[in-house]
Parts: C-alpha cells; sequence; structure tokens
C-alpha cells in the first residue's frame, strides 16, 4: 500500500520543539528507525505483529518515519504490508505511506526514493547508528552519496524527555499495574513457592491488569541472585521484587519488598535506612534542581548510613525505554554519560529511583521508586507496598 501526500499534516508531538532540536543538532530531516522513536513520531502507535521478534524471512521488520523539519507536509511513514488494516482502522498521520515493505532493504529503498522525492537527498539526514542495519546503512550511503549522515541520537532523546500529560498518564498506569500486580503476587506466595513460581505469577498478574510483562528479578532469603531458579521460599525470609513492564509501550520499572511472616526489629531498621535516602532524593526533585544535587543530597545521606558499605543509590530517566533523558549518572551501571548531572531537572521528566542494600545475612533489600517532575516538587506513581508486605495472605 503506497498513499501519496492528499492531506495538511498535524505531527502528534510538538512540532516547533522538534524542528529547534533538529537546527540545534544539524539535522535537515530525521530518518527515524527504532521502535520507540518511531512510535513517538507517529503519536503511540507500535505494530503489535512484531512487538515481540523483529526477525522474518530473511531480514526483519524496520519501521520508518521521515520528517523533514519544518515541512510536515513532507513526512512518512515506512512500514510492513499488514500495517494496511493498522491505517484503515487509525489512519496514520503521515500524507505519504509506503506499507508495502518486508525486510530491511525494501524498507530502505522506499526510504531513499522518498527522500530524492522531497528533495532531499544531498541533505543532513538524521539517522540512528544503533537502531539501523548496516545493509539499511550501505544503501543510504551509496544510493546518496552526496548527504551528510549525522548522529540524531542525542537529538532524539531530547526530544523524548519532557512528556505530555498523555504520556505522563500512561507512566502512571504502568507504574501502578506493576505495583498491584507485586503486592498481589507477594500475599499469594507462601512457604514452598519457589522463584520460578513466583515470577509466573507476577507475569499473569501483570497481564491480567492490562500491563505487558517484561521481567522480574527476584530474591529470596540471604541470596543476592536475582535470576529464576527452583529456590523456595522459607518462613522468616525476606523477598525482593524487582520487575518492568509496559503500558502502551511506556515502561514501570519498581521493587518493592516482602517477608514471609512478621518482620522483625533488625528488619524493619534496614528498610528504614534504604526509604531514608530515598526521601532524600525525593527531597531535591523539583524542576530547576540541578540532576547532580538531587544524586549527591542522596548520597550523603546514605554515607552516613550504618549500612553504607554494602548500599548503592541510582537514578535515571524514564520514558518509552528505561534509561533515557535526563541521564544523571555516569556509568552507573549501564554505560553512558551523565549529562544532566550539570542541568536543571525540568517538568514533564520522569526518574527511577532506587537505593539497593546488599545485607550479607539478611539479603536482598531494595526500594525502586519513578516520579515525575513538577514545578513544584514530583508526583509518585505506584506509590504504595513501600514498607514490609507480609506473604502467604
Amino acid at each position: 500500500m503506497n498513499i501519496a501526500p492528499a492531506r495538511t499534516a498535524l505531527p502528534p508531538f510538538d512540532q516547533a520543539r522538534v524542528d529547534r532540536l533538529m537546527e540545534d543538532a544539524g539535522i535537515d530531516v530525521l530518518f527515524a528507525t527504532s521502535k520507540h522513536n518511531t512510535q513517538y513520531l507517529l503519536g503511540g502507535y507500535k505494530f503489535i505483529f512484531f512487538s515481540a521478534m523483529d526477525a522474518i524471512g530473511h531480514s526483519r521488520y524496520l519501521p520508518i518515519v521521515i520528517y523533514e523539519k519544518g515541512g510536515p507536509d513532507h513526512a512518512a511513514y515506512i512500514g510492513n504490508r499488514m500495517e494496511g488494516g493498522e491505517h484503515q482502522n487509525n489512519p496514520f498521520w503521515t500524507p505519504t505511506l509506503h506499507l508495502s515493505s518486508w525486510g530491511t532493504l525494501d524498507a530502505a529503498s522506499l526510504g531513499i526514493e522518498h527522500l530524492k522525492t522531497i528533495g532531499k537527498a544531498g541533505a543532513r539526514i538524521g539517522i540512528e547508528p544503533s537502531f539501523l542495519p548496516s545493509d539499511a546503512y550501505m544503501a543510504l550511503r551509496q544510493s546518496l552519496p552526496e548527504a551528510k549522515l549525522v548522529d540524531a541520537t542525542g537529538m532524539l532523546e531530547r526530544m523524548r524527555a519532557l512528556k505530555t500529560p498523555h504520556e505522563l498518564g500512561l507512566l502512571k498506569k504502568a507504574s501502578e499495574i506493576i505495583t498491584d500486580a507485586m503486592l498481589a503476587t507477594i500475599a499469594w506466595a507462601r512457604e514452598g513457592s519457589t522463584k520460578g513460581e513466583i515470577i509466573e505469577r507476577l507475569r499473569c498478574e501483570q497481564t491480567n491488569r492490562g500491563g505487558h510483562f517484561e521481567y522480574c528479578l527476584l530474591t529470596l532469603g540471604s541470596s543476592h541472585n536475582r535470576a529464576a531458579s527452583d529456590q523456595a521460599w522459607k518462613k522468616g525470609e525476606v523477598l525482593s521484587i524487582d520487575s518492568g513492564g509496559n503500558y502502551h509501550g511506556y515502561i514501570g520499572d519498581l521493587c518493592r519488598m516482602g517477608v514471609l511472616g512478621e518482620p522483625d526489629s533488625e528488619l524493619e531498621d534496614l528498610l528504614a535506612e534504604v526509604d531514608a535516602v530515598q526521601q532524600a532524593a525525593f527531597s531535591k526533585v523539583r524542576a530547576g534542581v540541578l540532576g547532580g544535587d538531587m544524586i549527591a543530597h542522596a548520597e550523603s545521606v546514605l554515607k552516613a548510613s550504618p549500612s553504607a558499605a554494602f548500599t548503592d543509590f541510582f537514578a535515571h530517566g524514564m520514558g518509552l525505554i528505561t534509561h533515557e533523558v535526563p541521564f544523571l549518572m555516569t556509568n552507573h551501571p549501564v554505560s553512558y554519560e551523565g549529562t544532566y548531572s550539570t542541568r536543571p531537572l525540568e517538568a514533564g521528566m520522569v526518574l527511577s529511583i532506587e537505593t539497593t542494600m546488599l545485607h550479607p545475612t539478611r539479603g536482598f533489600i531494595k526500594l525502586e521508586d519513578t516520579v515525575a517532575v513538577t514545578e513544584t516538587g514530583y508526583e509518585m506513581f505506584g506509590d504504595r507496598g513501600r514498607g514490609w508486605n507480609r506473604g502467604g495472605q
């Protein structure tokens, strides 16, 4: 299905802001190929057929959104042949559609022809190197020798940094689904429940609430091993359940604690230490505060903690992917520079804030929370179950 321009384009994003970011990055036209950025540029759309696996036949699915700075009427979406039905039910906003590809090279060829059609064969084209297959990249390079291929990764990250009210609603829903699923799972689990069984229960709890389960990192007892196994929960032991999933593509990522029985005074104190670091970080979250100042304050509280030697603090941005703008800490643990440590937080940014204690005898004790930055402070998503939750209820 190929559809030529036939209507006025109405981009589902802040066009003026995207144009400014493109200008600052020296980009004339975007050639976006990642699922998360094409989803953003298409106003939230992602093709369900390839939600779990891109591979098909000898190649793979390669969605492409082409957007010219200041020229939404020249925008195009290149997708799979099966996406024609999606367009019939919910029309794509891009004036030009090429829904006829099956692999990387035919998708790239359609993109190249569109760039030539709109007079951008020699333009500064913003690409995503980490999400552009080598054969598609070579096709661009060979077919458009006069073009300058520009790394658009940073520009696209900044584009997604400030969430709209709609996006914030999706992130809140994702967080609530995960939190409620974790609390239900902890209450269900009992003596003898294995890690594998608990993880499967969590998957069902998330799915039944409308979420898309992605992973669960689980510990029982004194172990710090978070991989699935046949280890069974025993009376008096702690449980740490850390899970990520999404709702319409937007990520929830939280951690809550359980105990099989009643927590003793030591466990109460240990979780209170973890929460004190979390609260210190929360106290510095608001628009205008430097990201590094929030990190430094939380780390100062952690340093004074009796368990500082085996406890770690971390914070990162959240959105369509986990670990996006704002990038607050360098290589901790994901490999990127903490470029936003010297920049102010902005209203609409969303953060995951987490404090992890690897106690030598009591086990893995952690809280991870999701907060949205506001002008005056923050809003926490999934704000429940932050204490000791009892298993076997």
